[in-house]
């Protein structure tokens, strides 16, 4: 495995891991573990770690991307000797991610400021909500490769835009019902779209229900606060978020998910480890979600 590898990578220069695998049709833990243990294959790793939730791993904190994802989409494999080749493919492959990141961002501000406008009639939107943008985008970590949407199965342009909408304890119900209803529509339109097929997740919330999720109690309330932690204003009311930020302060949860992130890291470490070591079939049959990603999808259901 190794030499066909180093044939492949001789032959066309430094890839990501998506495009090794593509040319040898191999599996991808059998890959990743002949690329981790050569000498003369380097890995290249771009971008930035960031904590997970997920209820099959003791402590729930793993990081991302996940060691599947971060092979194939976040790492070039380039050869011991030609440096400057993979350095050039790597600056390559970040400015597309963060172009991608750009472009996610801009579709999320541009969908959710225009149905705010839409829906400002007898109470203005921008007084009684905020509109939170978290994930893959925060970190300019988006990506854009194909993969099944959860609930219709349409293939979806990479990473979804995961978005929060916090609305004041003031506002109407009637506000709230219209705000979930305008946004689920538009979330249909951009899965059907050609040449759009973007998905946003989407949670509607009052700020009572987030100062009970700060109590950080549930794996369901410890999401709802690592979402909301690592989340950016959108679009909306800047004193209600300010808020919200102020709620994680006070309540200690921004010092919890920092360890939580240090346990994530270690336990990274290990799941390498066991990995790189172990015999595939067994770690295949046992272990085999420590190598594949997982879904925060709790928050948004």
């Amino acid at each position: 495995m190794e030499e066909k590898i180093i044939r492949v990578i001789e032959e066309q220069g430094p890839m990501t891991g998506a495009e090794l695998l593509a040319r040898l049709e191999v599996d991808g833990l059998v890959l990743w573990r002949a690329c981790r243990g050569s000498r003369r294959v380097v890995l290249q790793r771009i971008g930035t770690r960031y904590l997970r939730l997920d209820r099959r791993v003791e402590g729930y904190g793993r990081l991302s991307p996940s060691i599947l994802r971060e092979f194939l989409t976040y790492t070039v494999a380039g050869l011991r000797g030609d440096e400057e080749g993979l350095q050039t493919r790597c600056r390559a492959l970040l400015a597309h991610i963060r172009e991608v990141s750009r472009a996610k961002l801009d579709l999320a501000y541009r969908t959710v400021s225009a149905l705010a406008s839409s829906l400002d009639t007898e109470e203005s939107v921008g007084e009684h909500a905020c509109f939170i943008i978290a994930g893959d985008i925060v970190f300019e970590m988006a990506h854009d490769v194909p993969r099944p949407e959860r609930s219709t199965g349409k293939l979806v342009s990479g990473s979804d835009m995961d978005v929060v909408v916090v609305v004041d304890d003031r506002a109407p119900e009637s506000l709230v019902r219209r705000l979930d209803e305008a946004i689920y529509a538009e979330k249909y339109r951009l899965l059907v779209t050609p040449h759009i097929r973007e998905e946003i997740d989407y949670v509607v919330k009052r700020e009572a229900r987030v100062r009970e999720q700060v109590r950080f109690d549930t794996f369901r309330h410890m999401v709802a606060c690592k979402i909301l932690d690592e989340g950016t204003l959108l679009h909306g009311s800047e004193e209600i978020f300010h808020r919200v930020k102020a709620l994680l302060r006070e309540a200690g949860v921004r010092d919890k998910l920092r360890e939580l992130e240090a346990r994530a890291r270690a336990f990274r470490r290990l799941a390498e480890e066991y990995l790189l070591e172990e015999d595939p079939m067994r770690a295949r049959e046992e272990k085999l979600f420590l190598f594949f990603p997982t879904e925060e999808s709790e928050e948004f259901e």
